[in-house]
């Protein structure tokens, strides 16, 4: 498995790979579905493209021998030394063989080369296997949390009433 940049051309098939590996029918074939608590898209081509070429901002991909992409995560600056981490996707027909792992270990390389001293990254509440696997890696839920945005379309259309993100931290320089 290799590790690359996205680039503009990249986005559309970026965006395939996330609305696959959090929404619709293809989704539950792997374990990181949101479909039962949302519908719709997660991301569009414009979103990602945006993440892509945005200051401060980069979407990583994790691609197979033959070039196929396998997963991707988003990564932006923010203040006071910190990354965002989002968007960590794999093919669902690939999840649970480490890709995720892997992923995410560049993904803290890359905040690391930038500078940052700690990354964050916000997960639905309730998805509790999803937090115990960001918390096996050594992120830890600060308390802090934020609404979804449940009147823009474009990152979903809530199945239930109340959604909210939960915050989880991890430093990574030593």
């Amino acid at each position: 498995m290799d590790f690359r940049t996205a680039t503009p051309v990249d986005a559309p098939a970026v965006a395939a790979l996330v609305n696959s590996g959090y929404r619709g029918e293809s989704s539950q074939r792997g374990w990181t579905t949101e479909a039962e608590l949302l519908g719709g898209q997660r991301t569009d081509e414009s979103m990602v493209l945006e993440m892509i070429q945005g200051e401060g901002s980069r979407v990583e991909l994790a691609c197979g021998e033959g070039g196929e992409l396998l997963g991707c995560v988003h990564l932006k600056k923010e203040p006071a030394e910190t990354c965002y981490l989002g968007m960590l996707t794999v093919d669902p027909a690939r999840q649970a063989r480490g890709i995720g792992k892997r992923l995410l270990a560049h993904a803290e390389a890359c905040a690391r080369l930038w500078g940052c001293a700690r990354l964050r990254l916000t997960v639905i509440a309730g998805r509790e296997e999803l937090l115990r696997f960001y918390e096996r890696r050594g992120y830890a839920r600060t308390g802090a949390w934020e609404p979804f945005p449940e009147h823009d379309a474009r990152f979903g259309i809530p199945k239930v009433k109340g959604l909210r993100f939960v915050e989880l931290v991890k430093f990574v320089r030593v």
